[in-house]
């Protein structure tokens, strides 16, 4: 019988879990033990009894918690110390954070680990109920809105009063993909008046259905890369990009950035200059900022003042509301570890040139396999 682990996150800033009672139940009739350690949905709301009614083992500590595991579910990479701990040939599901840590990758392929990256799910129509990254970008745009209203300490919407009308905060975000998309509709919930840009020209139409007005420069007619990412831009799109956001930013009340390329640091959009033309109050949520940040001036964990601006600088978002973002994170995990199961056996049944798996294995029987990590790769 097929065993799965759910250890509590070691990280500090991490208060997402795994599993649900709801997916441990999933598991169960699929015929899989599932083991849970202690306290490892306290954060989320989520207590033990919660998970024993569905039928899982409480463990007391984590090494319980794996041994004997076929499968390690996880919301991060797990540390060295961890890894140490884990059964040999055990799949290891998380998201996994790869660049800039392949030494990590090499020590879990070392200690025979099969690891496998949820954040590189391909973004094909049977995999959207396991696309972790949309999931919880949905989440951390809703939660960037919710971050900038308390900072901003002003209503958002228009009230119109006996005593005066108080004006609408105008909110600019930058970057309209799934992140941004919900920040827009939240902010627009939120009664501001709402603009948008993105470097992909296709996402115009995606915002003004939000109501939201869509700003592109002329110079910049479109950077749509692969998998629905922005392309890197040249320096005279990055100028042209600059000079527009420029003009606008000074008017904003509060700016909220989302621009990621996978793999790469993330652009730095808006400019010291710029921050600094802006009202005093303003606010700005560099969602970005574990990346290097798209706001000159972000520190990441910090909110810090430029100018008489505050830039919030969050780290992990969408951990920022654990219970709904581990609902859905847990539903993306069960959902890929289905396809795992063979259904009439019950057994472990991997299909190794399943696109879904050779998408996201980084390690198997002992070695880097990902392209991406793989030793010739970097040769």
């Amino acid at each position: 019988m097929v065993k799965i682990a759910v250890p509590l996150e070691s990280d500090a800033l991490e208060g997402r879990v795994a599993a649900t009672p709801e997916t441990v139940k999933r598991f169960k009739a699929l015929g899989i033990d599932v083991t849970v350690q202690t306290g490892a949905g306290a954060t989320s709301r989520l207590p033990d009894d919660g998970y024993e009614a569905e039928g899982a083992v409480i463990a007391k500590d984590a090494k319980t918690t794996v041994a004997d595991a076929d499968i390690i579910l996880r919301v991060r990479r797990p540390s060295a110390d961890e890894i140490k701990t884990y059964p040999k040939g055990a799949m290891v599901v998380a998201q996994m954070d790869p660049y800039g840590h392949e030494k990590d990758v090499e020590a879990m392929a070392k200690r025979g680990l099969t690891a496998v990256a949820m954040e590189f799910m391909p973004r094909i129509t049977r995999a959207q109920v396991m696309d972790v990254l949309s999931s919880q970008a949905n989440l951390a745009g809703y939660q960037a809105v919710i971050d900038a209203a308390e900072v901003y300490d002003r209503a958002l919407p228009m009230m119109m009063t006996a005593a005066g009308t108080v004006p609408a905060a105008k909110v600019f975000v930058m970057g309209a993909g799934v992140a941004g998309l919900q920040a827009i509709a939240t902010a627009r919930r939120l009664g501001a008046v709402v603009t948008a840009t993105d470097v992909r020209a296709a996402a115009g139409e995606q915002v003004e259905s939000l109501g939201a007005k869509f700003i592109m420069t002329e110079a910049l007619k479109d950077a749509s890369g692969e998998g629905g990412y922005a392309r890197e831009l040249t320096d005279d799109e990055k100028a042209a990009q600059a000079e527009l956001v420029a003009g606008h930013i000074a008017k904003q009340d509060i700016v909220i950035t989302t621009a990621l390329i996978p793999g790469r640091p993330a652009p730095q959009l808006v400019t010291k200059a710029m921050v600094e033309s802006m009202k005093p109050g303003s606010v700005l949520v560099d969602l970005a900022v574990e990346r290097g940040g798209n706001v000159e001036g972000a520190k990441a964990g910090e909110t810090v003042e430029v100018g008489s601006a505050k830039v919030v600088g969050y780290l992990n978002v969408p951990g920022r509301i654990a219970a709904t973002a581990s609902l859905l994170y847990a539903k993306n995990l069960y959902a890929f570890v289905e396809t795992l199961i063979d259904k009439e056996t019950k057994a472990l049944s991997v299909n190794w040139d399943d696109e879904l798996v050779t998408a996201t294995v980084l390690t198997r029987d002992g070695t880097v396999v990902h392209p991406a990590f793989a030793p010739e790769a970097s040769a």
